[in-house]
């Protein structure tokens, strides 16, 4: 099981994990310091939601785990796990296409709109953990 048990945490390589989608109740963890950055997570079973610096980088519903979480230039990748299937979004670029991946298959593109989100659905239910791929096309 790979929820993260201190709700967010940084990776040796980098990366930040975040999220646990067993909780019943609301957790939340403010002003976690990462790579320069202060991050924010609220978590529990039914929504998770991440903050960069205080703005919008990351919501599921219902709660996710995220581990490995990597932020480029070009897009995002991380692993996911849940109880159920979830959508997840994205705060990304203003009005840009991304191509999206799944366990390494296409799950097609997707633009983002004025306010940078894009949306993904991702089958997790009995699934384990799940790759996810965002990039910039």
């Amino acid at each position: 099981m790979a929820v993260v048990e201190q709700l967010i945490r940084s990776e040796s390589d980098g990366s930040i994990s975040f999220g646990n989608h067993t909780l019943d109740a609301k957790q939340k963890k403010e002003d976690f310091p990462h790579a320069g950055d202060l991050y924010k997570v609220k978590t529990f079973s039914t929504m998770t939601k991440l903050e960069k610096n205080g703005a919008f980088l990351y919501e599921s519903v219902p709660g996710t785990s995220v581990n490995n979480m990597v932020e480029t230039a070009k897009g995002v990748t991380f692993t996911v796990e849940g109880a159920e299937d979830a959508q997840i979004i994205l705060g990304l670029k203003d009005d840009t296409e991304y191509e999206i991946k799944v366990n390494g298959n296409s799950a097609g593109k997707q633009s983002t709109g004025l306010g940078g989100k894009l949306s993904v659905s991702v089958e997790l239910a009995d699934m384990g953990e799940v790759s996810v791929e965002v990039t910039e096309v």
